[in-house]
């Protein structure tokens, strides 16, 4: 087992937060404004050229020290980059064309292999820019080719789950080896609508990426909630894969009337609904508790995402929620006033072996 770490934070993701007004239009004052509220890190979405350029970053030492600085004068760090929109066109099932278009440059609209090209692209400029700004983790999702035939009705023909998977990991092993390159661990968000989306799937695209070293996990528990997984004991399998972690939260309220699948209602009136931080149903004790054990020393990053709260107050609330939960690691055993003082001579006679 790893040695016990202490967690970093609290950290907030700005990709919810970002707009066209003061103080969320610019890096400088979207930082100030977080570290206002308490945060000591910021994720940056790498798609929002109002916080930030991604080209420039893979290209420019210079730019890199820039936003750097810029965070730090601040009082914040930068935690990772997350490129969760342009992974999500890595793969995109052609029932999904239109409405995840929004996601590219308008000029790849209605041209799906070429904006597949550009999202390829836009994750190794991700790599290269997440090593120029000092960087160890980078936050994305995995797309899906499979995800339209989760449910097995009509049965699926055989060989069809497979043959997604082979495709996903054919599209995604240069990426990975280009954050390997770049000395970058790949993080994929475990969510629905994505084929990773429970360890299962995780595990069928890490045995066909040869266990690549840079596949790994950002631990989002909320996910783990709506779909009813164990996500205590997720932690337990996973720990060695997990490199981020997102501070979320969510609720699952099943009634006669609708469960999981929430009869296509919207998020204020789902079973399953994402809540401000504190106010739902995730065990962040049980959390804070295992990812400390098992020496992860990442960022705790708050991802904001609520259909009742507003954005402000939970931004608020979020860095005390984070900060009372960050456990100060141990630096030795509890019961060391007690310890005897026994050497191996001794040992020895206790087991009576001499």
């Amino acid at each position: 087992m790893s040695a016990m770490r202490t967690i970093k934070g609290p950290a907030i993701f700005l990709a919810q937060f970002a707009g066209d007004e003061a103080p969320y239009n610019s890096l400088p004052a979207i930082a100030r404004w977080a570290a206002g509220h308490g945060y000591k890190g910021v994720q940056l979405p790498s798609w929002d050229g109002r916080l930030f350029d991604l080209a420039r970053a893979a290209e420019s030492q210079t730019y890199c020290d820039e936003v750097k600085g810029i965070l730090a004068e601040a009082g914040v760090a930068l935690t990772e980059l997350s490129t969760h929109l342009q992974g999500q066109l890595v793969a995109v099932h052609p029932a999904y064309d239109l409405a995840f278009d929004g996601f590219a440059p308008k000029a790849l609209h209605g041209k799906p292999e070429a904006r597949q090209a550009w999202a390829v692209e836009q994750l190794k400029l991700a790599a290269r820019a997440s090593r120029n700004l000092g960087l160890t983790a980078h936050a994305t999702f995995s797309g899906g080719l499979a995800w339209p035939f989760l449910y097995p009705w009509p049965q699926r023909p055989a060989g069809l789950v497979e043959a997604a998977f082979d495709e996903l990991a054919r599209r995604w092993h240069p990426i990975l080896d280009a954050f390997e390159e770049a000395g970058i661990d790949l993080c994929y968000e475990i969510h629905p609508g994505e084929d990773l989306h429970d360890g299962v799937t995780y595990e069928m695209f890490l045995e066909r990426v040869g266990n690549h070293p840079r596949a790994n996990l950002l631990y989002d528990p909320s996910h783990f909630v709506l779909q009813q997984l164990d996500y205590l004991a997720y932690i337990d399998i996973y720990h060695e894969r997990i490199r981020m972690f997102h501070a979320k939260d969510a609720e699952f309220n099943p009634t006669g009337r609708q469960g999981v699948y929430s009869g296509f209602q919207p998020w204020v009136q789902r079973a399953g609904r994402f809540r401000s931080l504190g106010d739902g149903q995730v065990d962040f004790g049980g959390i804070f508790s295992k990812l400390s054990q098992y020496g992860f020393d990442g960022w705790a990053v708050l991802e904001w995402e609520c259909c009742i709260k507003d954005s402000e107050q939970g931004a608020a609330e979020g860095a005390p929620f984070i900060d009372s939960h960050i456990i100060q690691v141990a630096s030795r055993a509890f019961d060391d006033f007690a310890a005897s003082g026994v050497d191996d001579e001794m040992n020895r006679l206790l087991l009576g072996l001499d």
